[in-house]
């Protein structure tokens, strides 16, 4: 029998409880990944929701209440941002794809033309969320991400069935100062975004975020209160909003959706 106080023994049973930790973790990892998965996917459609006003804030909802929700109000499509076009829906399964992967993955993404966003790539295709009722689209949910101050922000943005008008905002990661940038996150601020443009009258994307504060959105329709100390987030989100809503990324198909091209 060895001796306890070796240093033969001891390395022994380093190296031993080293092996069990890393089975141990592995084996979770590999467990798990299905359930964090699905809690993920969740989490990204109750984003969704919050950004159409199907859902409120404040508002602790089960998880199979937030599926049914989703699950009766939106039709999950794909964007060709070539094209403008929809993915067929029988060509792509829109409910698991993961738009920031497929961004990552050389095979489904592209280099992004200059932009002001600090965006370096971007997938080929983008996730549109239909907002219906009775068969009817009453918005469109987009996915929009860029560069902040501290790493990339990673939101929704909702679109009233005119194409122009915004429904609503969420950021739902996002890395910024608390207090000062992290700002974006609070439902008030995202709540001043409710019925401002998102275009001008010639069709450019023209939302602003500015520094101070802005009219009501009747009055002022293409700007949204700044973050007060936070010039810099601020104008992350102007340029992230406006690149997403450009001919770059979503502007095509949205184009094609004001002219009734929903399919």
């Amino acid at each position: 029998m060895p001796r306890l106080d070796s240093t033969r023994y001891t390395l022994g049973f380093a190296a031993a409880v080293c092996v069990v930790c890393a089975l141990l973790v592995a084996v979770s990892a590999v467990g798990l990944r299905p359930r964090q998965e699905a809690n993920q996917r969740l989490y990204m459609e109750k984003n969704v929701l919050l950004a159409a006003g199907l859902i409120r804030h404040d508002e602790d909802l089960p998880a199979a209440e937030l599926r049914a929700i989703f699950d009766r109000n939106i039709e999950v499509r794909l964007v060709d941002f070539a094209t403008g076009e929809l993915v067929p829906a029988d060509r792509a399964d829109a409910r698991s794809y993961d738009q920031r992967r497929a961004r990552n993955d050389p095979a489904q993404s592209r280099p992004a033309p200059e932009n002001r966003a600090g965006i370096a790539r971007m997938p080929n295709h983008g996730l549109v969320y239909f907002v219906t009722r009775e068969g009817r689209i009453e918005q469109v949910v987009l996915a929009i991400e860029g560069l902040g101050m501290w790493g990339t922000l990673y939101g929704f943005l909702a679109i009233d069935r005119d194409g122009n008008t915004v429904r609503g905002l969420t950021y739902y990661d996002q890395k910024e100062t608390p207090g000062l940038g992290g700002e974006i996150a609070n439902p008030k601020w995202q709540a001043l975004w409710q019925g401002r443009r998102a275009y001008d009258d010639n069709w450019d994307a023209r939302i602003t975020v500015i520094k101070g504060n802005a009219g009501p959105p009747e009055k002022d329709p293409l700007r949204v209160d700044g973050l007060s100390g936070a010039t810099v987030t601020s104008n992350a989100v102007t340029r992230l909003t406006q690149f997403w809503l450009s001919d770059a990324a979503y502007g095509r198909y949205l184009k094609r959706f004001r002219a009734g091209a929903n399919t």
